[in-house]
């Protein structure tokens, strides 16, 4: 498998606060990457690293097999970036911010950034300064995505829009990138926003890397199942590890199984509880899972 991204070991501390702990990451080339985290993660210093706007205290960054560092201008230039505090020079139109950014890409394409600015109902004459938070991250995304980025990171960029500009900017990525060979780098802890975009997920809490899947293998192996039995239990039960938040109410337990396979799970269930009457298996979001995940993340640094 080629990797857009590889991250080796990278650590950044600020004074004695370790905001990224020895990460490791892998991101497939073409693939949609969901880096996911609750605030605080080190989600966005880590972006900041890869695109040299800090430096890290120890670790390598490689961007298409090259160290970020050594990145040329023209493989900076196939690297498209938007961010939550991107910051646009308002005082100009959308047609003069297109043609100053024109010239800085050799693949710059005129209809593309047309065909985007329609699609996302950008007026052309129209200053930046008097758009809202939702046009300027639009305005945003079609300076990024119009030089045709081989890969397009984004840190953050549901943060402060509305419902309806989100669905609006979700449904122009979903259907710009369909037939597009790109790699898309999104960091979020909107989970919701991020399903139906992602086909990898990397979660990252308290600095370090806690998982990396394809999105589809994660929410196969998840399940919230639900066990009813004949009698109340009374004794204390070990339960398999990968049962997570297990709870027991009268003649019903419940609980989130993290490798979930359904005659294994029902074969385990049927050694712990013989008696049982029905057993129920219902898939998860990806944020139900995210959410299961923080807590068992938290649960170990205490």
């Amino acid at each position: 498998m080629n990797y857009a991204i590889e991250i080796q070991n990278l650590t950044k501390r600020f004074g004695r606060l370790v905001a990224v702990d020895g990460l490791y990451l892998q991101v497939p080339q073409g693939s949609i990457f969901a880096f996911l985290g609750p605030n605080g993660a080190g989600k966005t210093t880590t972006i900041n690293m890869m695109m040299d706007i800090t430096s890290p205290t120890k670790g390598i960054i490689s961007v298409f097999g090259v160290d970020s560092k050594r990145l040329s201008p023209k493989e900076v230039s196939q690297i498209g970036y938007v961010s939550e505090n991107q910051e646009l020079l308002e005082w100009m139109t959308v047609e003069q911010l297109i043609n100053y950014c024109k010239p800085m890409y050799s693949t710059w394409d005129d209809k593309f950034c047309k065909d985007l600015l329609a699609q996302f109902d950008i007026p052309y004459k129209q200053k930046i300064k008097t758009f809202s938070r939702g046009m300027k991250m639009k305005t945003a995304l079609v300076s990024s995505l119009s030089f045709r980025p081989k890969l397009l990171i984004l840190d953050e960029p549901f943060s402060g829009l509305d419902p309806v500009v989100r669905e609006e900017f979700i449904d122009g990525l979903l259907e710009i990138t369909q037939n597009q060979e790109w790699t898309i780098f999104i960091s979020s802890h909107d989970i919701h926003e991020v399903e139906r975009l992602a086909d990898w997920v990397g979660i990252i809490h308290l600095g370090k890397k806690r998982l990396v899947e394809e999105t589809e293998s994660l929410q196969n192996r998840f399940r919230t199942i639900e066990i009813i039995l004949k009698e109340a239990i009374s004794e204390k039960i070990n339960y398999p590890e990968e049962w997570l938040s297990v709870q027991c109410k009268d003649r019903i337990i419940n609980f989130v199984d993290s490798q979930y396979s359904d005659k294994q799970t029902r074969e385990k269930i049927k050694k712990i509880f013989p008696d049982h009457s029905d057993v129920s298996a219902a898939g998860m979001t990806l944020r139900e899972i995210f959410v299961i995940l923080a807590k068992q993340y938290r649960m170990v640094k205490k």
